[in-house]
């Protein structure tokens, strides 16, 4: 259950979370509408805070979940050792995740704020033209 938001670098929040912070699609809606009330559009979130029907790809949250991520252009970064999983379809969304960059899973808060913000910075080089 999702406890807060803070504010860990210019309009990105990571969740405060004591367990999962979403285990359906609608409290994955709720955490984008508590981030853009406080102008935030990037989240870090940590693998643990996450509910194992996430990551099992026949339960269809994933899916669910990063397409709301993505329909509100809202940026998430999911930090864990991905390194160990076993199942190829996981291992291939995550893949095709990491190359879209919109929902990221990376290995550290470090390499999280990096893709976040380069992905950000992006965003800001294509509206100039």
């Amino acid at each position: 259950m999702i406890t807060g938001i803070k504010k860990i670098a210019e309009q990105t929040a990571e969740a405060v979370a004591d367990g999962p912070v979403f285990a359906e699609v609608q409290d994955a809606l709720d955490l984008i509408g508590n981030c853009f009330y406080r102008e935030m559009d990037r989240l870090i979130l940590r693998q643990e805070q996450i509910a194992p029907d996430f990551f099992d790809l026949k339960t269809g949250i994933a899916g669910e979940v990063l397409q709301k991520f993505t329909s509100y252009n809202f940026r998430v970064a999911i930090v864990g050792d991905f390194s160990a999983v076993t199942s190829r379809s996981l291992r291939d969304f995550i893949r095709e995740s990491n190359r879209t960059g919109q929902t990221v899973f990376v290995g550290s808060e470090a390499e999280a704020l990096e893709r976040l913000c380069v992905s950000a910075q992006g965003d800001l080089d294509t509206t100039k033209e």
